[in-house]
């Protein structure tokens, strides 16, 4: 539990940076860093800031259709961009860098957005437990110039949370961990639409089963591509789709029926084999 004085401390300091830094755009991604981020911002700055939502393919529609109630629901103004990864060079053969191309690419557009409309900052929502794992994706923010007051004032994960909480934003404060579909590949398995897609809907089925913290990573066996595998609703070419989920999510699935149904409905996605994973949810295991 972060010690409160140290949090108001730093909760101090971001709402002085935020009031420095306006007119600012917050890439809002939906999720409690970028929200936490984007509701201080507009408790600070009034109307003189923009949070911005990126559309694409790896982007589920259940994200998207929570940064939009969110803001409205907090007169946050909101806008909408699209993001075309899949048609960045390089990035759908899913290379060690595929978050830089992907990140080079939104920051871009975001930075085109921000000068065309007159705000002189572009914020994203990276946090100091960020510096933990592979973020390639923080080397094109830097090249970019976009500032992350979260991490330069080393909020962790459990600050922003404690923070959430305080201001009386428990859906964020208890909403799992998000990242872009893309990260359900290992490294240079080729990422699809089609298999984009196939991944999206069973994580949305799984989630309406009851579990919250959940990935669902896909592998193609030897000499299986992920668009021959996925996607076509046939029973798949031999693509395996392995759930990641916590202590409470393995109880849901422990129950014979559920466990059942789940399968069948991943098998009519495409999946020929559904595993579960009994090491559980972790951020990262794909760069293992």
């Amino acid at each position: 539990m972060p010690d409160l004085s140290e949090l108001e401390r730093k909760t101090a300091a971001l709402r002085a940076q935020l009031s420095r830094l306006a007119p600012v755009v917050v890439a809002f991604s939906g999720g409690v860093d970028s929200g936490v981020l984007a509701y201080v911002a507009h408790d600070v700055t009034g109307d003189d800031m923009l949070a911005v939502t990126a559309r694409s393919e790896s982007y589920p529609m259940r994200e998207l259709e929570f940064a939009r109630a969110f803001c409205a629901k907090h007169g946050i103004p909101h806008a909408e961009i699209d993001s075309g990864e899949l048609d960045v060079d390089g990035f759908a053969d899913n290379p060690p860098d595929r978050c830089y191309l992907c990140k080079r690419e939104l920051f871009g557009r975001l930075r085109a957005l921000a000068d065309a409309r007159g705000y002189r900052t572009l914020l994203d929502g990276s946090n100091a437990d960020d510096l933990g794992d592979s973020r390639p994706g923080m080397r094109a923010a830097r090249q970019a110039g976009v500032v992350s007051p979260l991490l330069e004032l080393d909020f962790t994960k459990d600050d922003i949370r404690a923070l959430a909480r305080q201001l009386g934003l428990t859906v964020l404060a208890e909403k799992p961990s998000f990242a872009c579909l893309a990260s359900r590949f290992p490294t240079g398995q080729r990422i699809t639409a089609d298999a984009l897609a196939a991944i999206e809907a069973a994580e949305d089925y799984l989630h309406d089963l009851g579990l919250r913290q959940l990935r669902v990573r896909v592998h193609a066996t030897e000499g299986v591509t992920t668009s021959a595998a996925v996607g076509t609703g046939d029973g798949g070419a031999g693509m395996l789709a392995r759930i990641e989920t916590d202590a409470a999510g393995m109880d849901l699935l422990s129950d014979p029926a559920t466990r059942t149904a789940a399968a069948e409905k991943l098998h009519a996605l495409g999946f020929r084999w559904v595993a579960l994973d009994l090491t559980g949810y972790r951020t990262g295991s794909m760069n293992l």
